[in-house]
């Protein structure tokens, strides 16, 4: 009796940890709006891709991305998404032409799960991809680095200069 209620409490576990994984960081649909987004923002497009029941993208995902996806400050730099490997489910690419998700993870070169990459609001790789997880404090640092280093590469955001007021004694 005892290892049967071990055995569902992993299972139910098991179920939340996939669950968690999902939530904060959604699944690509269309990365040609989110490049839009991205652009009028300024911010880069990160994707991480994954694979179904994998015990380090769940890692990745419930310890440093989700947390992640959801401070205000990284929201500002980031448009985060999420892609299967492995999927079937169609997403729209950054040129607008419909794909799977793991044709899109084929034509990125990803071949281990996690991985994440940063693009510009064109599809294009900003920064070298960050494949599998080691140290959960690493991980968050290195993806730091490369959020930091793909934003130097699109440059400042383009925002309006303020008003200014006239001199005074002008006219």
């Amino acid at each position: 009796m005892t290892r049967l209620l071990a055995a569902l409490a992993c299972i139910v576990a098991w179920g939340v940890t996939t669950t968690l994984a999902g939530e904060g960081v959604p699944a690509a649909r269309d990365l040609q709006q989110d490049g839009a987004e991205a652009r009028a923002r300024g911010a880069a497009v990160l994707v991480v891709f994954v694979g179904a029941r994998c015990p380090y993208c769940d890692l990745a995902l419930n310890e440093v991305l989700i947390p992640t996806s959801r401070n205000p400050e990284y929201q500002r730099k980031l448009v985060m998404r999420r892609v299967q490997t492995r999927s079937g489910q169609t997403l729209r690419d950054f040129d607008g032409k419909r794909i799977t998700q793991g044709e899109f993870a084929k034509r990125h070169g990803v071949s281990l799960v996690p991985t994440v990459m940063l693009f510009d609001h064109q599809g294009q790789p900003l920064t070298k991809p960050m494949v599998g997880i080691t140290t959960v404090d690493h991980y968050g640092y290195e993806l730091d680095l490369a959020i930091e280093e793909a934003l130097a590469r699109i440059g400042p955001t383009q925002e309006p200069a303020p008003a200014r007021a006239a001199p005074a004694g002008s006219s």
